[in-house]
């Protein structure tokens, strides 16, 4: 498959485009800083983007069959980036006809897991607060790819880890896994990438955690 990837040099994006080129594929990472991208191979380009204009963009997923994005606020203050970036990035997959698009979202953004016990939830209402200004970001992004014409979905982890990929985890189509409190930025890109192909996810929020 021919994949673009945005945000390439996060720690999920860089994943999304090492395990990409693992599997085989052709990758297209767009990034901000081609010296801050690790991964090198004979299946990869690199496209240098501000983001800023869809018009810029549209030659970065011409004809790709699926778009993922590891972009997402590196503080506390998101100030909206995440929505503004991915709105760019709908409207070159608009302008092109490319449908399927797959990004990062959050644990909290989604619904409150059934069966979670007091402990699970006083921990997501206190780190809920602590971020707000990052889930609403998120939420107005998932507000925005439900009125896109894009097949989109949102792949909602907890709290991330910086560690190996395990390929073993929990998925949750429309939900959240219950005690879902860790999950490694590697497994993340592997979920997404699993999902490309999975109809039963399109247009939908997934939970994915341990």
């Amino acid at each position: 498959m021919r994949l673009t990837v945005f945000g390439a040099t996060g720690g999920t994006g860089r994943e999304l485009v090492r395990q990409a080129l693992d599997a085989g594929h052709e990758v297209t990472a767009v990034v901000r800083d081609p010296a801050r991208l690790p991964v090198s191979g004979d299946r990869l380009e690199v496209v240098r983007s501000g983001l800023d204009d869809p018009e810029e963009l549209r030659a970065a997923v011409r004809g790709r069959y699926a778009v993922l994005s590891g972009l997402g606020p590196r503080g506390r203050k998101a100030d909206g980036v995440t929505a503004r970036l991915t709105r760019t990035i709908v409207g070159a997959m608009e302008a092109e006809g490319v449908r399927r698009l797959l990004v990062v979202s959050a644990s909290p953004v989604g619904p409150a897991p059934e069966g979670d016990g007091p402990l699970d939830r006083a921990v997501r209402s206190i780190v809920s607060a602590v971020l707000k200004d990052v889930y609403a970001d998120l939420r107005a992004m998932e507000a925005d790819l439900a009125r896109s014409d894009t097949d989109w979905t949102c792949v909602r982890p907890p709290r991330l880890q910086d560690k190996p990929l395990t390929g073993h985890y929990r998925t949750v189509v429309g939900g959240t896994p219950v005690k879902g409190r860790f999950l490694a930025r590697a497994d993340v890109a592997h979920a997404m990438l699993s999902m490309i192909d999975a109809e039963e996810t399109v247009r939908q929020g997934v939970g994915v955690a341990y």
